[in-house]
């Protein structure tokens, strides 16, 4: 290894390229850094002797390069400012052009950002990953970008800040190039990029999970492969997943029935994939990818009952059940189980969820309870997982019909966060049991207080001498909860108003009004009794209920 402090014209001049490796993340530089880099800038151009100004390390390594080819190097730290100094050298070479500075220009260009001798790759000083690539190529090559990333945004920024600033474009190369200094460190060839990437704490962007799993399988594949591994593998999974791909791959290993902390997803793979099975490894990882993108995006999923079915456990906020998901999704498509199974499995997991939800379960357990399953019915229930989930399940908190009834009338739905969303779904759903001939547009609906939120004189005198203790126990429970689009409209409307708005409304839930003259706690206490006996019949108990098998 080989460290001096150098110049950045040393670093950018001759005939050389340095090539992001594959491990490396995106371009993923922000306005905070931007700024920062800009003022240091602006700074310097405006002393009268400026110094040099030091902007970090750029480590690199010297691949293996044809005679009389482009000297290569993988640019193992560094690509976020080394990529920012290309950025900004372009625009100052597309300004020299249009002030009609053609060889100031054109030494920018040759000198600085192209090798001009050389053709196709070979003639970019910078070969960013692929993610990145051909915007960059396009700012290279003097063309516009319609596609908007970070990288664009970048381009954008400094364009602005050109504008905006008058600066000499000389002395502003002069300073990017004579003035910011870097610590150029380079390995020798036997050392691993990887390792030393991994272990580097420069003062950039912390790196991810992701990251470092991008990094390990990469560095068990073959650098002829890996364009091609990453093209079909790695890409589409990180494009389609974004920020939810680590929490995807900790879903993945979970499917085995460990409990992974999201700070051991990195470490937890380690331990399954090997020099081997790394190339196979990531072909089962972005196959089980799309299957996850469907969980959690549902409208991706073509069949159009499975969609419904995820559309409602998502929810319900079921991401504790998706290691056990991705299962059931697998074994689905490889035609172990039936879509009619796998709807039964979904049905069950939603049956078993709103059940503890009404009974007010606490949900922390689910993290133990969900892992466990997958491996018992693969022990037990071979030959019927739809069932088996359901036996398995029955024992694990799972609450009987006296237990649901009775909660169901009793318990305050309404509340912050979630709980709106787990109660309206409950509420579209004993809609849905009178099967109206049209679907009905929940997306418009909210969740009404018959008897409002806050009292009136009136509501007061309705409810009678105990309108507090009826108010402060009833208020937020199903028999005062219905659905509407008036909701603002008409929330501390009386009684008599609020019905004749009811009568009006295409939901069954609404029409139960017509025929009440008074809503105090009887009427509640009796419209919650109605809701819950539907509620049994939507959410049937599915075990047995003298049962212990696991």
């Amino acid at each position: 290894m080989q460290a001096k402090e150098t110049k950045l014209q040393d670093i950018i001049e001759g005939t050389k390229q340095y090539v992001i490796p594959l491990f490396q993340r995106t371009y993923s530089w922000t306005t905070k850094e931007w700024e920062i880099l800009w003022k240091d800038l602006i700074e310097l151009c405006e002393a009268e002797n400026p110094r040099t100004h030091f902007i970090g390390s750029i480590v690199n390594m010297p691949t293996v390069s044809v005679p009389e080819g482009v000297a290569k190097f993988l640019l193992i730290d560094g690509q976020q400012r080394l990529t920012t100094i290309f950025i900004l050298l372009t625009l100052l070479r597309n300004k020299a052009r249009e002030l009609q500075k053609q060889d100031f220009a054109e030494e920018i260009n040759n000198t600085l950002l192209v090798n001009p001798y050389k053709k196709d790759n070979d003639f970019f000083k910078l070969m960013p990953t692929q993610v990145d690539r051909d915007i960059y190529k396009n700012f290279i090559n003097g063309k516009s970008n319609e596609v908007e990333n970070q990288l664009t945004r970048a381009y954008n920024f400094f364009e602005k800040k050109l504008r905006q600033v008058p600066l000499e474009h000389e002395k502003l190369k002069k300073i990017i190039t004579s003035y910011f200094s870097v610590v150029s460190i380079v390995l020798d060839t036997d050392d691993n990029p990887y390792l030393v990437f991994e272990s580097l704490n420069a003062k950039g962007r912390p790196l991810t999970q992701a990251d470092l799993i991008r990094n390990y399988f990469f560095m068990r594949i073959h650098i002829d492969n890996q364009d091609e591994v990453y093209s079909n593998y790695w890409q589409p999974m990180q494009t389609a997943l974004n920020d939810s791909l680590t929490e995807y791959i900790r879903h993945y290993l979970m499917r085995d029935g460990s409990i992974i902390k999201q700070n051991d997803v990195y470490y937890a793979l380690k331990e399954r994939v090997s020099q081997t099975n790394a190339i196979d490894y990531l072909k089962e990882l972005q196959k089980y990818s799309v299957y996850y993108q469907r969980l959690i995006y549902p409208e991706l999923e073509p069949e159009e009952e499975l969609q419904k079915y995820f559309r409602r456990l998502n929810r319900i906020e079921v991401t504790t059940a998706y290691p056990l998901l991705l299962n059931f999704y697998g074994n689905y498509t490889a035609r172990k189980i039936s879509k009619a199974d796998f709807i039964t499995i979904l049905k069950t997991l939603e049956n078993y969820l709103i059940r503890r939800f009404v009974c007010n379960i606490p949900t922390n357990q689910l993290n133990k309870i969900f892992p466990a399953v997958f491996p018992l019915l693969l022990s037990k229930h071979q030959d019927n997982l739809a069932e088996g989930v359901k036996a398995i399940l029955q024992n694990r908190g799972y609450p009987k019909d006296n237990e649901f009834y009775t909660r169901f009338k009793e318990t305050k739905f309404y509340g912050a966060g979630d709980r709106q969303i787990k109660t309206k779904l409950i509420l579209e759903t004993i809609e849905e049991v009178f099967a109206h001939k049209e679907a009905v547009p929940f997306d418009n609906l909210t969740i009404e207080h018959v008897m409002p939120q806050t009292l009136s004189e009136w509501w007061q005198n309705h409810i009678g001498e105990a309108w507090e203790e009826t108010h402060e126990l009833f208020l937020h429970t199903i028999g005062n909860l219905t659905l509407t689009a008036y909701n603002t409209e008409m929330s501390n409307d009386d009684f008599i108003t609020k019905k004749k708005i009811y009568n009006e409304s295409h939901l069954e839930l609404n029409k139960y009004f017509s025929s009440i003259s008074s809503w105090t706690r009887t009427e509640i206490e009796k419209r919650a009794e109605a809701l819950a006996k539907q509620a049994l019949e939507i959410w049937s108990y599915f075990g047995q209920e003298n049962s212990t098998s696991s």
